[in-house]
């Protein structure tokens, strides 16, 4: 699996909103797109996602930015993965349930590979939500 630019300027965005926000300081995503040196135009669609998945609040005003909707803790970086990169699963046919012909001739039922692909996707997922947003937070400090 290869994390795309969605997912890593996702996690960036949120590690620096749990750093320099809290209940009453919002956070600019211009302020945010010139720390992590992410495009705000980008930026502002990935926050768009991570709203819709209640992990960020958007507050109006001159004083308005964005704020996490979540204590760090509670965030892992499974989780965004999820919710900006989709499936956390390696092979199409993992996806699927009943499995599907998806690799060409092979019946995945009955693929040899196929258990391989999920124990090796339940590890990456289980190290993925294994990581909170705080952990993340402390390797900064």
């Amino acid at each position: 699996m290869k994390v795309s630019t969605r997912g890593r300027y996702g996690i960036k965005a949120m590690v620096d909103l749990a750093i320099n926000s809290n209940e009453t300081k919002c956070v600019s995503l211009k302020s945010i797109a010139n720390r992590q040196g992410i495009p705000e135009n980008y930026l502002e669609q990935l926050m768009a996602v991570l709203k819709k998945a209640d992990m960020v609040k958007s507050v109006r005003g001159a004083q308005g930015g964005y704020i996490l909707n979540k204590d760090p803790k509670e965030i892992s970086v499974g989780d965004l993965l999820k919710i900006l990169e989709g499936s956390l699963t390696l092979v199409d046919c993992l996806e699927n349930q009943p499995p599907k012909k998806k690799c060409g001739k092979a019946n995945c039922s009955e693929c040899n590979v196929r258990d391989a692909w999920a124990k090796i996707s339940d590890k990456l997922a289980e190290a993925a939500h294994s990581i909170s947003l705080q952990d993340l937070i402390s390797n900064e400090e």
